[in-house]
Parts: structure tokens; C-alpha cells; sequence
């Protein structure tokens, strides 16, 4: 009775997180996209998407934090050793990355874009390693 219960709140507050890390994404593509293709560069509709963007990723770091609430201690360490890892991960190879477009090491520019995929699979492989290390 009691593991159902708890189980119910973990689904609720991952379904929760969910749904705030889509909106986010959205929010971003809005953001990002919208002046090209939706208001024609109009600056009042851009500052209006980033602000709505900014508002919603702070909802969606509340809904992580939530979320970390109701997992128990394995499961937290798994989250935590994963975003540790990703953490790690994106300063060392951000920075590389950085000093390598300032030493022209790489064609062009060095982009957020990719320092965000990096993080995100690091975080998705050390998340899964965790948990298949522990299951």
C-alpha cells in the first residue's frame, strides 16, 4: 500500500517534470525561431518569448527539484552522480572547446548548441550506467 503510494508520487512528479521540460523546449523554439519565421525580427514579441522562456525554465528546474523530493536515496544517487558526471563534462570539454575556437584548432564558431548536446548525452549515458550498475 505504502510502495504504491510512493510510486504514484514518483510517476506524478516525473510526468510533472515531463511536461515542464517539454514546454521549455517549446518555449526555446519559440524564442529562438520566432523572429526569423513568425514576427519578422520584431525586437517587443523576441523580448516577450525570452522572458516567457526564462519563466518556464525556472519552472522546470522547480519541477526537477520536486521531482528529486520523492526518489529515494539509490535513486538519488543515480541522479546525482549523473548530472555530477554531465556537470564535469560540459566545464572540461566546454572549455576545450572554447580554447580550441580561440587557437583556430576548428573551422568556425564555437557554439552553445553543441556544449548543450554534450552535456545532455553525457548526463542520458551516465544516468543509464548508474542504473544498470545498480539494478
Amino acid at each position: 500500500m505504502k510502495n504504491d503510494k510512493r510510486k504514484d508520487q514518483i510517476n506524478r512528479m516525473t510526468k510533472n517534470l515531463a511536461i515542464w521540460t517539454l514546454l521549455w523546449v517549446v518555449s526555446l523554439a519559440l524564442a529562438t525561431f520566432g523572429p526569423k519565421f513568425i514576427w519578422r525580427e520584431n525586437t517587443t514579441w523576441s523580448i516577450i518569448a525570452i522572458i516567457i522562456n526564462l519563466a518556464i525554465g525556472i519552472g522546470m528546474i522547480w519541477a526537477n527539484i520536486k521531482h528529486l523530493s520523492v526518489l529515494d536515496e539509490l535513486q538519488k544517487k543515480i541522479q546525482m552522480d549523473a548530472m555530477g558526471i554531465a556537470l564535469g563534462v560540459g566545464i572540461v570539454g566546454g572549455l576545450s572547446y572554447s580554447v580550441m575556437d580561440t587557437a583556430n584548432v576548428i573551422a568556425g564558431n564555437a557554439e552553445i548548441g553543441f556544449l548543450v548536446m554534450l552535456i545532455s548525452i553525457s548526463y542520458l549515458i551516465a544516468l543509464f550506467v548508474g542504473k544498470k550498475h545498480y539494478a
